[in-house]
């Protein structure tokens, strides 16, 4: 009977111990966000940082649901921190005068596979109409 406790105390243990996505870590996912303004003939007029803009993630590659938000600062920039190692998709919105919800999704896949890793993602611009 006591073999039986020690051997279920080491499960609970070690299933403990396993980490998936998400926080608890202490990487660090950061971008920008870009706004380019167009006008009715499609041509970029402006294009700047997009202040206030909500960004997304999903903790790893198999979820389709968001599991955190942000909002970008006065720059532009946007933050995710403690994250552990694994794959996330960081998603935010542009306008789209042909989809029918009026919005479109700029998705950027990241894999955090360090520790304490600072994962830069590519700059995302999105439309403005």
């Amino acid at each position: 009977m006591k073999s039986i406790l020690i051997f279920t105390a080491f499960l609970v243990v070690f299933s403990a111990c396993s980490k998936y996505e998400g926080q608890g870590g202490a990487a660090t996912i950061k971008g920008v966000v870009i706004e380019q303004r167009y006008n009715s003939l499609g041509n970029v007029i402006a294009s700047y940082p997009a202040p206030d803009q909500d960004v997304f993630i999903i903790y790893g590659a198999d979820n389709s649901f968001y599991d955190d938000d942000i909002k970008t600062s006065f720059d532009g920039s946007y933050e995710f921190r403690y994250m552990r190692k694994g794959i996330y998709r960081i998603f935010t919105y542009e306008d789209c005068i042909t989809c029918p919800s009026g919005k479109k999704e700029i998705i950027r896949e990241v894999e955090i596979t360090k520790k304490n890793q600072e994962f830069i993602v590519d700059t995302i611009y999105i439309k403005k109409f």
